[in-house]
């Protein structure tokens, strides 16, 4: 089966998440993607987060890396091996697509910047992520998700009012920015074959964020209010939360913003007296009353199942879901369903379940192999791609620029 993107070449100078996983998505549906690294500073995501398997660091044994670099092929290359330059020039000239998201201006002090570049491949698509952007007064600023989350509005508006600003679980504007960057890239390799000439992609993963911030932006903008942290409360429905239920650590999130969903919910909990008491009739008066209802709402959740109740609700017409542990999403009925954890083996983590992309194609299912070593491919690579002779090869490993 050919997938919509076979043929596209990738060369991929990026570390982490924000780059990779937009290299990782092309690579799913089609693309030759390269990793590029070097043995002495492999991807952070190698070296830096944990977990390994079997706790024990070992740069191919990286759950993170694994993770956001699945069917990608790795090599090595020393960029700052002052032989490493026509090495990369001509993994440019291979290339149609070149993802990077170090700082701004890094990639031109190793003779990689854009300008650089199109001087060898005038077609090249290439998108460089970063927290900032590559200009203003902020652009120099390093940082990773927790940084750009609280610049982003985000963790002003996340925890209990009562209490401190609460940062998000993980790098989550990383994940953001690969959307806009995979769509990015798309427009970009239209563009480049329309009319034979590359393209710039200048992505700040910080502007990224503010876009999923935007009903708090508006409020701003329309009615100068400043939206303030609200815990698990929504400004227009009531009950709305986590709710305690039964066993250790176990929950249901429940939102009821209509009516006939609090009289559903009321059937279903047993007490149609719910439904006719004047504190909580209709939708201002539960705001109006939320503690009271809270605490109603609790008392019955606590005696239920949290799987079962968020079942009984949906039928009835209630939002609700279970609070899913991570050990649960893999057994995930919907997501087994949906194929999206692909199990495959890796010769260092052993049965690995990689995540598959979060949409499908009808005609052309997404396809996931394993991650790579680190480079594992540098044999095939420069060989047999970049046709390297023996003796260039051997004399560039013997220096160290292939490592």
């Amino acid at each position: 089966m050919t997938l919509p993107l076979e043929g596209v070449r990738v060369v991929e100078f990026a570390a982490y998440a924000a780059g990779p996983m937009v290299g990782k998505y092309l690579a799913n549906f089609g693309a030759t993607v390269v990793h590029v690294e070097s043995r002495t500073r492999p991807d952070g995501l190698r070296t830096n987060y944990p977990p390994f398997k079997d706790n024990r660091p070992d740069p191919d044994a990286a759950g993170w890396f694994a993770f956001c670099n699945d069917t990608k092929y790795s090599v090595t290359l020393n960029l700052k091996h002052p032989r490493a330059r026509p090495v990369a020039e001509r993994l440019v000239r291979w290339a149609d697509v070149l993802i990077e998201n170090y700082a701004p201006g890094v990639m031109a002090r190793l003779g990689l910047g854009y300008e650089a570049v199109r001087a060898h491949n005038p077609r090249i698509v290439y998108l460089s992520s970063c927290n900032m952007g590559q200009t203003g007064p902020r652009a120099a600023q390093k940082g990773f998700g927790s940084q750009l989350t609280s610049q982003a509005g985000f963790t002003h508006l996340t925890g209990d009012p009562k209490d401190e600003p609460m940062l998000l679980f993980g790098p989550y504007i990383d994940f953001v920015a690969v959307g806009f960057g995979l769509v990015a890239v798309l427009a970009g390799l239209d563009y480049s074959r329309r009319t034979g000439r590359g393209v710039y992609i200048d992505l700040s993963q910080y502007e990224a964020g503010v876009h999923f911030v935007l009903p708090a932006v508006l409020d701003y903008e329309a009615n100068g209010r400043i939206l303030q942290r609200a815990g698990n409360r929504s400004p227009h429905a009531a009950p709305h939360g986590v709710y305690p239920c039964r066993g250790e650590d176990r929950w249901c999130a429940i939102a009821v913003e209509e009516d006939a969903q609090w009289q559903a919910l009321c059937r279903v909990a047993g007490h149609p007296e719910w439904a006719a008491d004047p504190r909580f009739d209709t939708a201002t008066a539960r705001k109006q009353h939320e503690e009271e209802l809270d605490a109603l709402v609790e008392g019955w959740t606590r005696q239920q199942e949290a799987g079962q109740l968020a079942e009984a609700l949906q039928a009835a017409g209630v939002p609700a879901a279970p609070v899913q542990r991570t050990s649960e999403l893999f057994a995930d009925p919907q997501l087994r369903h949906r194929d999206t954890w692909r199990q495959l083996a890796h010769p260092v983590l052993g049965s690995f379940h990689y995540l598959a992309p979060p949409f499908s194609l009808s005609e052309s299912p997404a396809r996931v192999s394993r991650s790579p070593l680190v480079g594992e491919h540098n044999n095939w690579f420069y060989r047999e791609v970049l046709e390297l002779s023996e003796e260039e090869v051997e004399e560039l490993e013997a220096e160290g620029v292939l490592r």
